[in-house]
């Protein structure tokens, strides 16, 4: 099989690799790239655990062919810390214990990213819009509905 050259940006860094045809962008973020940020979970779009944001839009990327990424900005998990500092949904999924197993974690955040960085003060309507496509298991929702409300609100007020 043929392998196609991809260029792209993984979180504000230039990458280059080499695919193979029909491979997902899930497969060549973790085994290409090593960011094991987005998990597989269904494998089918379902469940939100592998979530990127691509050009500062919401995929899955279990779903999205590697080759489409090509020339685009992608960003996981691993992209919103600064280093040692917690971006501030990071750090309000902490304070109001909206994870658990952290498996949904990664899609969880990254759904909430994307919302926050289109409306920086969503409705509690909004943010559970937002987060519908992910599966959470653990938590019950609320307190990552907590979460995101509080880190719109700059940790001002608790949701």
């Amino acid at each position: 099989m043929t392998k196609t050259p991809l260029q792209f940006r993984h979180n504000g860094r230039d990458v280059a690799v080499f695919v193979d045809g029909g491979v997902n962008l899930l497969v060549a973020l973790r085994e290409l790239i090593g960011d094991m940020t987005p998990k597989f979970g269904c494998g089918q779009g379902g469940c939100g655990a592998c979530s990127v944001l691509i050009d500062g839009e919401l995929h899955l990327s279990c779903l999205t062919l590697a080759e489409t990424v090509n020339g685009r900005a992608v960003e996981t998990l691993d992209g919103l810390k600064d280093g040692p500092n917690l971006h501030p949904l990071q750090r309000a999924f902490m304070e109001q214990f909206a994870a658990q197993c952290g498996y949904c974690t990664p899609g969880m955040l990254m759904a909430a990213k994307a919302l926050l960085d289109r409306n920086p003060s969503p409705t509690r309507a909004e943010v559970i819009e937002t987060i519908s496509g992910n599966i959470c298991r653990c938590t019950g929702y609320e307190p990552i509905i907590n979460a995101v409300l509080a880190a719109a609100s700059g940790g001002r007020a608790r949701a």
